[in-house]
């Protein structure tokens, strides 16, 4: 199935971020992260906050650097900023659907680096294919995953999901957190993961979302694997309606066999959030869960959300 209609597209310029050598200022900030961020947690456990637990597991990981590994960078993230924004949400929703069943084979296809090796280090038996065409991003996480001393049980890939070379039928269990979007041929790429799918095995995803279906093209280009247009934009994302998901994602797996919708509770909060996060060397990410909890919340559909939001969605492949 084809599109049957062009996505509108959106063009956002970035600022420059500031430039700030005040070592001092970096520190105090740093400081102040340590201090706040326990503070925000407790807060966020009286809030609808999805994901705390995960945070917990995180900490785990950021004592065991510290004591073992003498990673401080990596565990300074692990303890007091492990996740941002909606990964709160996705995080906490396809934890527990990649934990209902036992898990023997296992890819995950380019997200955020802290989920799918938290699932080696909490399953000691596990082998886990890692799939990031950015090379830098992914030397990134060779490089915490040999700090956590579990890098003997991963496989590391970098090629795009719809040219790596893997044997069908061959996982249990396919993650991608907000990767899908990201891809220009995102039906392709979701059919590639479908294939690669043991019969019975679960593809669970997460994707922006919003009443209407749009593409964001960015100044800047962040993974380098596009080139930009005569004006310096990029391809960066695009926001899923109801008929995209059908036309892009549900022509190939079918109805999700689960699915929750977190988003906005007013317009603009996740774009405001998104410049700041860009602009501002010195961003609170302290109050990130406590936000989580106070602008955002569970939608029943797509179509009532008054902004964007995020979906994730769980489908098992059976005999079609």
């Amino acid at each position: 199935m084809q599109r049957t209609n062009v996505i509108p597209r959106k063009y956002i310029s970035y600022p420059k971020e500031s430039i700030n050598n005040n070592s001092l200022k970096k520190y105090i900030h740093l400081i102040k992260g340590v201090i706040l961020s326990p503070l925000y947690w407790g807060i966020a456990y009286f809030l609808p906050t999805p994901g705390l637990l995960f945070p917990q597991y995180c900490a785990q990981i950021g004592f065991h650097l510290i004591f073992k590994s003498l990673d401080f960078r990596n565990a300074f993230s692990l303890l007091f900023s492990p996740m941002d924004s909606v990964r709160y949400f996705e995080f906490d929703f396809i934890w527990r659907a990649v934990n209902k069943m036992p898990v023997h084979s296992y890819l995950d296809v380019s997200s955020p680096r802290i989920f799918p090796l938290m699932m080696i280090y909490r399953n000691k038996s596990l082998i886990v294919h890692l799939n990031n065409p950015t090379i830098h991003d992914l030397h990134v996480t060779k490089s915490l995953a040999k700090s956590i001393g579990i890098d003997d049980r991963c496989r590391f890939y970098d090629k795009l999901i719809e040219s790596i070379q893997l044997e069908n039928s061959s996982f249990d269990v396919i993650t991608s957190i907000s990767v899908i979007e990201h891809i220009p041929d995102d039906k392709k790429a979701v059919q590639v993961m479908w294939d690669l799918l043991k019969l019975g095995g679960r593809l669970i995803i997460s994707v922006p979302c919003a009443a209407t279906a749009s593409e964001e093209y960015i100044n800047i280009n962040e993974y380098k694997l596009f080139t930009p247009d005569e004006k310096g934009f990029v391809f960066w994302q695009r926001y899923y309606s109801e008929e995209l998901l059908k036309q892009q994602i549900f022509c190939v797996t079918g109805e999700p066999n689960s699915y929750k919708i977190y988003g906005e509770k007013k317009a603009d909060s996740y774009q405001n959030n998104v410049t700041r996060k860009r602009t501002d060397l010195f961003y609170p990410f302290w109050r990130e869960p406590v936000m989580m909890g106070l602008e955002y919340t569970n939608k029943n559909s797509i179509s009532e959300l008054p902004g964007v939001g995020v979906v994730a969605m769980e489908f098992i492949k059976n005999n079609q």
